[in-house]
């Protein structure tokens, strides 16, 4: 486009002339100031605009941003002031009156210095009360807390000492009425421990003649009691004996709970049952048991359950069931002669003595296959078969109890009591409390620990009172039940060279605890490492313990 133009300009009226017109073009970008779009040609038309240069800013030497603000939304409203206020004074011809006015006077002038000291004081009296407050409401918390803890204390306190008494109240009732083979140990265990008080009491005060006499004395005595101890296994023999029998059939009953007919939804939402054979034949000879087990019935209903018996029983033919026939028989001939019913009390004994050992055999009962311990085939019993030498008895190796340092089978289980009895008559009742409890903590770590499994209550005897000395590695505590044993680095397998005997609250705190360098003091780590170093100088020369040995040192070494 020209910097020049000509325009045609009307000088009169008609006459017009040309005239040259120099065009300015602007050196910035010319700004949208609006506009319109004509839709149908797509022609666009802006605003006018003028040439005339805007002004420029003066160069201050100084690179200035700047950014635009946003508009700012005003609002006029009009206010009505809540007094009339004027200026006007009076003047000649003018009178204002006085009456609402107010006389100031001025007060005393402070500087700022004074005000900031006033300022200063006021917070510091606002800071005493707020800080008073605060306090009282901290002691206030501190006072809650400390109530709730003496009342937590006091009812552990309480529920310890219900816990002690309870504990002591089953022991003495163990040793009153002794029914199980713990029961008489702890009475053997006690009568021991009677007998080495009065003995060394009759040593340190009787001497010579008087002395035998007190001691033959003491010996008559310890063997009534012994006679007495050994009358009361006798009743507990009769006593358990019947109970075996109940709880194998409730045991049966359990089974056969468990047994329920088979179960299923269909797609309506109906549940289908179904009976197997064997639990049916189970629930049958279970209910025969029962009924002939019922005194106090007419002759017609008991001769009705012997044939019911003896049918049921004629299924097979054997030397067992044609006993139970003959024995049924000849009860039901006794019957039909009138003879009193106290005088068949052993024949009805024999009866159901005969038909619980029928029950017992998986030809005649298929359901109890999975509950008895001693396998049918005969096989089945020299594969796994060790002989004891003290009784000379061929028993199952869950007779024989084998410690940790034991190379051979030697004495049963029975074997062993009868030795304890007669001679150490040591009690490992509360020794086996704290083995059980070790072994199930042992499996909630399920970390594969296996040497707490190895450990028997001879090991577990000899290491809490010979290396333990029976107590409490940090309280001195020397009551049994009250102590448990814990792994002293909780991130190690249990081990006698990896354990500390403790309180239960004390081990709860001593598992919680990450760095055992930093919170106990140097003196009673070596005091336990001593204890580590003397378990494993005695359970090394246990060969099954060797293997565990080598690899803990191996990653103790590799630590």
């Amino acid at each position: 486009m020209p910097d020049v133009i000509t325009v045609r300009v009307q000088t009169g009226s008609n006459a017009f002339q040309e005239v040259v017109v120099k065009v300015e073009r602007p050196t910035y970008n010319k700004p949208f100031l609006g506009g319109f779009r004509n839709i149908s040609t797509g022609v666009e038309f802006h605003n006018a605009g003028s040439q005339t240069k805007p002004k420029k800013r003066p160069d201050k030497g100084i690179q200035l941003f700047c950014r635009e603000t946003q508009t700012v939304v005003e609002k006029n409203k009009r206010l009505q002031t809540r007094n009339t206020t004027s200026t006007q004074m009076t003047k000649i011809g003018l009178y204002v009156s006085n009456m609402t006015d107010k006389l100031i006077t001025p007060g005393k002038y402070f500087t700022a210095e004074e005000y900031h000291k006033r300022r200063l004081e006021a917070v510091i009296v606002l800071q005493k009360y707020f800080r008073r407050w605060h306090a009282t409401n901290l002691v206030q918390n501190l006072k809650v807390q400390r109530r709730l803890r003496l009342a937590r204390e006091a009812q552990e306190e309480l529920q310890k000492k219900r816990e002690k008494e309870e504990k002591l109240r089953r022991e003495y009732e163990k040793k009153l009425n002794p029914k199980t083979k713990e029961d008489f140990e702890l009475l053997y265990h006690d009568l021991e421990l009677w007998m080495q008080e009065e003995t060394e009491k009759i040593n340190r005060t009787l001497t010579g003649a008087k002395r035998k006499a007190a001691l033959c004395a003491l010996l008559e005595e310890e063997t009534q009691l012994i006679a007495c101890i050994g009358m009361h296994k006798l009743n507990a023999n009769v006593e358990n004996q019947q109970k075996t029998i109940l709880d194998f059939l409730e045991f049966y009953k359990l089974f056969l709970k468990c047994a329920q007919p088979r179960r299923w939804k269909a797609f309506d939402g109906k549940i289908t049952e179904m009976d197997t054979q064997n639990s049916l034949r189970g629930k049958e000879l279970l209910e025969i048991y029962h009924s002939i087990n019922t005194r106090d019935i007419p002759k017609d209903e008991r001769t009705s359950v012997l044939l019911t018996l003896k049918w049921t029983v004629k299924e097979h033919e054997c030397k067992l069931t044609q006993e139970i026939v003959t024995l049924i028989d000849r009860e039901i001939d006794l019957m039909s002669r009138e003879v009193k019913e106290c005088n068949l009390e052993g024949l009805r004994k024999r009866i159901c003595t005969l038909f619980l050992q029928y029950i017992k055999i998986p030809e005649f009962n298929p359901q109890v296959a999975g509950l008895i311990k001693v396998p049918q085939d005969p096989l089945k019993l020299y594969k796994n078969v060790y002989f004891c030498h003290s009784c000379e008895k061929y028993l199952a190796p869950t007779e024989f109890p084998i410690p940790a340092n034991s190379h051979t089978i030697g004495r049963c289980r029975s074997c062993y009591r009868l030795d304890n009895e007669a001679r150490q008559r040591d009690a490992y009742f509360k020794y086996r409390l704290i083995l059980e409890h070790l072994r199930k903590c042992e499996v909630d770590y399920q970390d594969d620990s296996k040497i707490v499994f190895l450990v028997q209550l001879p090991d577990m005897q000899y290491l809490i009172e010979n290396i333990w000395n029976g107590q409490s590695a940090l309280s001195a505590c020397s009551d049994l039940y009250d102590l448990v044993m814990v792994r002293w680095d909780k991130k190690q397998e249990w081990s006698p060279w990896n354990t500390i005997l403790l309180t239960k609250e004390e081990a709860d705190a001593h598992l919680k605890l990450c760095n055992l360098q930093k919170t106990y003091e140097a003196p009673f780590i070596s005091r336990i490492e001593q204890k580590h170093i003397r378990a494993k100088n005695y359970f090394a020369r246990i060969p099954a313990m060797a293997s565990f040995l080598h690899r803990s040192n191996n990653q103790s070494n590799a630590n």
